[in-house]
């Protein structure tokens, strides 16, 4: 059976996960809780009721603190600034300052450029580039101050440019542009801090059958065969965020290669 280890790899370590409600923020937090990492847990969804997808922030600490972990959920719309700034602030109430920051939650649409709503493009930028972004001007300056630290932000194979003449198309273009840009603050920001004690890489994790990734019929008939246990997602981005920051900086890595890299073997969760 899987369990907390409070003497593993992230012993004493506060790690902030947003989106952590359902699929890949949720088994994030939990294998970070289990190599004994004091885990913040942040999402819009508090409790099951509220939203129609299962998954819940209060339902991830709950799963962690039985099984010995240490977690806190703290409720966070991350297109809104003072919930951004709040979040970090209860982090640092609760357990001190932030060792790990993990920017997971996205808010997605897909739909066609020409019926793209401006509305709904500012809420994804807000969440998926703004809000990274500003989650990690929060908590960098305590990470300088002590030598050390660790950003991890996630991303998708969206973000490789598709080839024009290719057909069809899935209304995928703002999300796209959204990952893009989240790749390119992670590599700008990892030259930035290089040498200062802190690790900023990205990662994607391939087709993982999360809730989000159901109900949006993105796994199909062509690609079932390649949709990966989100274990091996979690184990990945465990290991970009331990070990000597110079040496796993400004990475822009693909799940299923860390796990080949590293050799790693993928813990069942909690």
């Amino acid at each position: 059976m899987p369990e907390v280890n409070r003497n593993g790899v992230l012993a004493g370590q506060v790690a902030v996960i947003t989106g952590a409600s359902r699929g890949i923020g949720e088994a994030i937090a939990k294998r970070y809780a289990m190599e004994g990492a004091k885990v913040v847990v942040s999402a819009r969804s508090v409790a099951p009721e509220d939203h129609f997808l299962p998954g819940s922030i209060n339902e991830t600490v709950q799963a962690i603190q039985d099984a010995g972990g240490e977690a806190l959920a703290v409720k966070a719309d991350l297109a809104q600034p003072d919930e951004r700034h709040n979040l970090v602030t209860a982090a640092e109430g609760a357990y001190g300052a932030v060792d790990i920051l993990v920017n997971n939650a996205a808010v997605t649409w897909f739909m066609p450029v020409e019926r793209f709503a401006e509305k709904r493009f500012r809420v994804m930028m807000d969440v998926q580039v703004w809000a990274p972004f500003e989650l990690a001007q929060l908590c960098l300056p305590s990470m300088l101050e002590r030598g050390g630290g660790w950003i991890l932000n996630i991303s998708s194979h969206a973000a490789i440019h598709p080839k024009a003449a290719a057909p069809g198309g899935s209304g995928g273009t703002v999300y796209g542009m959204c990952k893009a840009a989240l790749e390119r603050f992670t590599t700008g920001l990892a030259q930035e801090v290089h040498g200062k004690g802190v690790g900023v890489n990205v990662i994607s994790p391939g087709l993982v059958a999360t809730p989000g990734v159901v109900h949006h019929k993105l796994i199909n008939e062509a690609n079932k065969d390649r949709v990966t246990p989100v274990e091996h997602m979690a184990e990945a981005c465990l290991r970009l965020c331990h070990g000597d920051a110079s040496a796993i900086n400004g990475r822009i890595d693909y799940a299923d290669q860390v796990i080949k890299e590293f050799d790693l073997q993928p813990a069942d969760l909690i």
